[in-house]
């Protein structure tokens, strides 16, 4: 509200006059107002009764329902009805806050929010109320208790605030600026520019923020930018108030007179959809509030400071019949609110009193309101009656007062002294072979128990290993679930993003092998795990990167480029880009149910371990397919190999198992279908009497598997009740097993069948059951049922899986499936293979991790080979890795089968016959060929040759090693940035936004057409795209759509390829950025192949500089004006390394060229790092800093 133009000695009201009132009846008062209502000798009322009694109400009229007394003789300076609850919200201007509930207007509470400032918005909150004064917002609780005081400038001078969202508010003045504060963090977090001054009243609607102005305008804001997008100039004078509804706005205001200001009578309505003024509406009334009461109609409410109140359309002719009279104490209201169920009207006068007018006699204030919480009565005089033959009856209801006394109930000393609990002995072993050196014992670990922890024993009768039926109890009670503690190494890893991205994050933390991890933060990387176990195995990791075929998405393509970079990285992690995105194109992937949303990744909704099955076989099957493809492809011209038959792919040779379906009706009638499979899933037997499985038994029957179902019947012509058998024809090479652990039935069977093999191993050993008879700290080696070494019986909890496997075809077409270790004797591979025996060795095993914290992760234990090792670190072993995203560590290799089932679930296992890689030609042959690199249609339909950037590569151009290329990509972004604020104001980035590249550009780096590109590819996407980032990629809309773009457009496919086989060539790569081009795009670059400019002009522990300021001072160029194009700036890269050879003598001359460092920094400091415009200093070389340049 403004106050301009309204009464002077109104505004010349000091919050000093209510100090100054007499308990004298004030002249302005009707005194039958004040019948029953005491005065303090301050002149408060004590009481707020209703004013008057209460009058008929007509069903859909307003009329007047109830008046109070908020504070006598003391203006209502807002009146605000709860958004939340039945309650009426007035504040003073004494700075008091009165708070009403119900229609009755009962009194809820009444406090002081300021000194002396008067309030002059109040807005209500889930958990409490805002208060807006002078120079200070506050937050309260409804019953009074300060939440927040966030005091602003003094030289402020609030009139305004709107909330934007749960916890951004917006507070506006008499200044020339807007503040956003930050509820969450109770911080100011932008300052936003107002170029006219004086924002008094403020809306919003779900296109625009309004803001009214005291010199009368009303300007419309964008929701984001807070820019300007329209502006009203509505009155001459001042505005006094404004309300929109729909498509209109209304304005009240004062224009100038020659007297002064004066009331306007003709309301300004303007159509938002034009964005005109339309037909002013003349009133009957002096307005000086307004509101939109839409229920029916769009009707506004239109009220006087004399209390004339009038009804009419915005669009049609107001009629003076619609006019009602609010009766106030005062001469004047001083303020006017709705309720948001439309059925109550809130008015304030100048002697503090509060009118409410409704149209229904039982009004609610909102259409659905909370129950208000009251305070409870005492109780202490209205104790229950306490019944004394009850036993379990509470004592503690009885209030006793305190005392120092001994209570009867007290326990007596000797039976409450402390006792403390028992250390447990010291192990006989550790004192054997204890050193002492002074007072203190060193001795090496037996390792018989699990590090830092012992088991208290209070009985000498307690069992050392009989601790599987033990639950460990939840400190909260016996009802909950048993805490569980997750190894640290297996819990999920997130990347800890800085201002610098991932620039400063240590990932040799998390990774001390060569080997290469793989980033999580990417949509739908819970598959990272089973890319590692594919990669790991040599057949495949050699025969997919010798695939190449002509589909835009294929995966084995890019399962081969995410293969070669995992080849090349030394150590640093690698992403999947560009595999999940070809992934999440493929129709059967989201049909199965694999293509997760961000939030149900991030939470961990539905099983991980059935997700991750399903994508096993859907990886296999898909791999299986796009290599059975066979045609020669035009575009790549060396991928014409082929290393199967027509009717099977390299996959169906390492993984597909031949079988015979045999289905026997009851009849007699048998039928035999030949079939494959690429995996198998376990099938656990329905035994509860705890009988001891084998897992070669588990297995067998699982592959030969027999049921009873209905099936059709040729000789019966009709379903008949049938027996399905299945048995095997060959094995596969690699044997792949989903365990299908989804639920505690099968969990309880692994269980049960680890601590039977467990009970079993110690028997065997110890000789008798109980455990506090084992003398196992003696021996040196250890040895399982299944014949497995192990150095400590800790080693044997939780283990059932076989680390190797043997498998026997019959004459009769039966399968032996056994246990095999490593003390058996195995002939020679060729002969045994002969009569159709198989050694499986068990090479990987996925995992499901159990974490409440997190919502779970998959992780994998992998057996990595000889031939990977030698390649990495240049010794021949064997060892057992985990794979917990870019989270590499070595393990034992009996942590790989130890699965504790409340946290560590199997969920897949890989078997490989032993000797498998000599069976297979592990040579790769890089399947580009130079031909990618010649001239290519564009996708577009409208590009045309006059439109063309580049000129293609000639055969007498082919690069060589050692050739330069200028490089540049730009990037629009699929996924915005996720991000929180922290308390202290700072950002903290949780999830990176997801880029992908737009725009590819490649210039020749030498000979006569040095600086003419040869690839400038516009990548088209079918991916939704958030923001072009035109400012910085000058890519528009449209640029990237095959329909209606006049680039040349290509798939990212074909540009990648262009861009391994310059790598594969090794070519050096010239570039300003390159690490995060080469990161989006994909690509692993060897270090020695990148010239990359960011980094030949840094000097340590100082700020990168642009390409922009870099070309301006070294180059005298203008680069990025209004956008950046990618020709531009990879010839500016360049020409600013050819400067750089220059400048330091092709690097001869470190210290020289130091000194143009300097130089550069120096001018930079003094430039703010920007480029002067035009009319400014045009080039560097007049400054005295760049005298050191031109010395050289």
């Amino acid at each position: 509200m403004n106050f301009e133009g309204l009464d002077p000695g109104l505004a010349e009201f000091s919050p000093a006059m209510h100090s100054t009132l007499d308990p004298v009846l004030d002249a302005h008062l009707n005194p039958s107002l004040l019948q029953n209502v005491e005065l303090d000798p301050e002149g408060v009322a004590l009481e707020a009764l209703p004013v008057q009694e209460s009058v008929h109400i007509m069903e859909g009229v307003y009329s007047e329902l109830h008046s109070v007394v908020a504070e006598v003789g003391v203006p209502v300076s807002v009146s605000h009805f709860d958004l939340h609850e039945e309650m009426l919200w007035v504040g003073s201007h004494g700075g008091h806050a009165t708070s009403f509930f119900g229609p009755a207007l009962e009194r809820y509470s009444s406090f002081q929010v300021s000194g002396g400032d008067d309030i002059r918005q109040i807005q209500s909150l889930e958990n409490g109320i805002l208060f807006l004064t002078k120079n200070n917002l506050k937050f309260m609780a409804r019953g009074g208790l300060i939440m927040f005081d966030y005091l602003l400038d003094e030289s402020e001078d609030m009139h305004s605030l709107l909330l934007t969202d749960s916890s951004t508010l917006l507070v506006g003045g008499l200044q020339s600026h807007i503040l956003e504060i930050d509820l969450n963090t109770v911080q100011e977090t932008q300052k936003y520019a107002v170029e006219t001054p004086g924002v008094t009243i403020m809306r919003q609607t779900n296109r625009f923020f309004f803001c009214g102005h005291t010199s009368g305008k009303v300007s419309l804001r964008d929701l984001r930018s807070f820019k300007v997008e329209h502006e009203f100039d509505a009155f001459s004078g001042s505005l006094s108030d404004f309300d929109v509804h729909g498509n209109l706005l209304a304005a009240c205001g004062f224009s100038s007179r020659l007297t002064g200001l004066a009331c306007d009578r003709f309301l300004k309505v303007y159509d938002l959809r034009m964005m005109r003024a339309i037909t002013p509406l003349q009133v009957h009334v002096d307005p000086a509030f307004l509101r939109f009461i839409p229920t029916y109609t769009s009707r506004l409410a239109i009220i006087s400071q004399s209390g004339q109140c009038q009804f009419c359309e915005p669009t049609g002719l107001a009629n003076p019949a619609d006019i009602f009279h609010v009766n106030p104490v005062g001469p004047l209201l001083m303020t006017f609110d709705v309720s948001a169920s439309k059925q109550a009207l809130a008015f304030g006068d100048s002697e503090g009193c509060v009118h409410l007018w409704t149209d229904s006699p039982e009004p609610s204030f909102n259409p659905y309101s909370r129950e208000t919480e009251f305070a409870l009565p005492c109780l202490v005089d209205s104790l229950p009656p306490l019944d004394w033959s009850q036993d379990l009856l509470p004592l503690s209801l009885i209030p006793v007062p305190l005392t120092t006394d001994a209570l009867l109930s007290d326990w007596p000393a000797a039976n409450s002294a402390p006792a403390p609990r028992r250390a447990p002995p010291v192990d006989a072993e550790i004192l054997r072979t204890m050193k002492k050196v002074g007072f203190i014992g060193y001795a090496p670990n037996p390792r018989t128990r699990l590090r830092n922890q012992i088991p208290y024993r209070l009985k000498e009768s307690d069992h050392e290993f009989d601790n599987f039926s033990q639950v460990t109890e939840s400190p909260t009670g016996r009802e909950e679930e048993p805490l569980h503690t997750v190894s640290k190494k297996y819990r999920k890893v997130t990347i800890k993003y800085s201002k610098l991205g991932l620039e400063d994050f240590d990932f040799k933390h998390y990774n001390k092998t060569l080997f290469a991890g793989l980033e999580p933060h990417i949509p739908n990387a819970y598959c990272n795990c089973m890319i590692q176990v594919l990669y790991f195995l040599e057949p495949v990791r050699c025969l997919i990167q010798n695939h190449l075929c002509q589909k835009e998405f294929c995966l084995a393509c890019e399962l081969g480029f995410l293969f070669h970079m995992l080849d090349l990285s030394r150590g640093d992690p690698c992403q999947g880009s560009n595999f999940l995105r070809a992934f999440r194109t493929i129709p059967e992937a989201s049909a199965l149910g694999l293509i997760l949303a961000d939030s149900d990744e991030a939470s961990g909704k539905g099983s991980l371990a059935r997700l991750i099955q399903r994508w096993n076989r859907f990886i296999l099957t898909q791999l299986h397919q796009d290599m059975q493809e066979l045609e020669v492809p035009q575009a790549y011209r060396g991928a014409g190999g082929s290393f199967c038959s027509s009717g099977d792919s390299i996959i169906g040779q390492l993984f597909s198992c031949e079988m015979e379906n045999c289905s026997l009706c009851r009849c007699g009638s048998e039928t035999v279908r030949a079939s494959s499979t690429l995996l198998f899933t376990l099938s656990y037997p329905e035994d509860k009497t705890g009988k001891n499985y084998d897992f070669a038994q588990v297995l067998k029957r699982s592959i030969c598997l027999e049921q009873n179902t209905q099936a059709w019947c040729d000789n019966c012509e009709k379903y008949q009740p049938t027996i399905q058998t299945r048995n095997i024809r060959h094995l596969p090479d690699i044997l792949v097993i989903n365990c299908e652990v989804n639920s505690s039935k099968e969990a309880d069977f692994w269980r049960l069948q680890a601590e039977v093999a467990f009970k079993i191993a110690v028997k065997k050993f110890s000789g008798e059951v109980k455990s506090k008879e084992f003398a196992l700290a003696d021996r040196k080696e250890l040895r399982s049922p299944e014949g497995f070494l192990c150095s400590s019986i800790e080693e044997l909890k939780n283990v059932w899986l076989p680390f190797s496997i043997r498998m026997k075809m019959t004459k009769n077409k039966g399968l032996d499936v056994c246990n095999w270790a490593d003390e058996h004797e195995w002939g020679p591979a060729r002969a045994e293979e002969e009569h159709g025996v198989y050694v499986y060795d068990l090479m990987a095993t996925v995992v499901h991790i159990l974490d409440s914290r997190t919502g779970g992760s998959l992780v994998a234990h992998i057996k990595v080979g000889e031939t990977y090792h030698q390649r990495k670190e240049g010794v021949t072993h064997q060892q057992w890795y985990l794979f917990n995203d870019f989270l590499i560590e070595p393990i034992d290799k009996y942590e790989a089968v130890q699965f504790d089932m409340n946290w560590k679930v199997p969920a897949i296992l890989y078997y490989v016959k032993r000797n498998l890689n000599s069976r297979y030609n592990l040579n790769i042959k890089n399947p580009i060929e130079a031909s990618v690199l010649l001239a290519e249609a564009s996708l577009a339909r409208k590009q045309r040759k006059t439109h063309t950037t580049f000129i293609p590569l000639m055969l007498n151009e082919m690069p060589q090693v050692g050739d330069l290329v200028g490089l540049d990509a730009e990037f629009v972004t699929l996924n915005e940035e996720e991000a929180e604020l922290r308390s202290d104001g700072t950002k903290s980035t949780i999830k990176p936004s997801q880029m992908s590249v737009a725009r590819i550009t490649c210039v020749r780096g030498q000979g006569p057409n040095e600086g003419i590109p040869f690839i400038d590819d516009y990548i088209s996407t079918q991916e939704q795209v958030v923001d072009y980032l035109t400012q910085y990629s000058g890519i528009k809309p449209g640029d990237l759509d095959a329909k209606i773009s006049s680039k040349h457009l290509t798939t990212l496919k074909s540009t990648y390829l262009k861009l391994r086989f310059l790598i594969d060539i090794g070519v050096k790569f010239v570039g300003h950025g390159l690490q995060k081009d080469f990161r989006v795009i994909n690509l692993m670059v060897p270090k020695d192949q990148v010239l990359d400019t960011v980094y030949l002009f840094h000097m340590p522990r100082k700020r990168m500089i642009s390409l922009r300021f870099l070309a301006w001072y070294f180059l005298d160029l203008k680069i990025q004006g209004e956008t950046h194009d990618s020709i531009e700036d990879a010839r500016t890269a360049l020409q600013l390394y050819r400067k750089y050879l220059e400048l330091s003598k092709n690097g001869t001359e470190p210290e020289s060229f130091h000194k143009v460092l300097k130089g550069l920094y120096e001018k930079g400091r003094k430039m703010d790092w920007k480029v002067p415009e035009p009319e400014s200093q045009t080039s560097p070389k007049n400054a005295a800093v760049f005298s050191s340049v031109l010395a050289l």
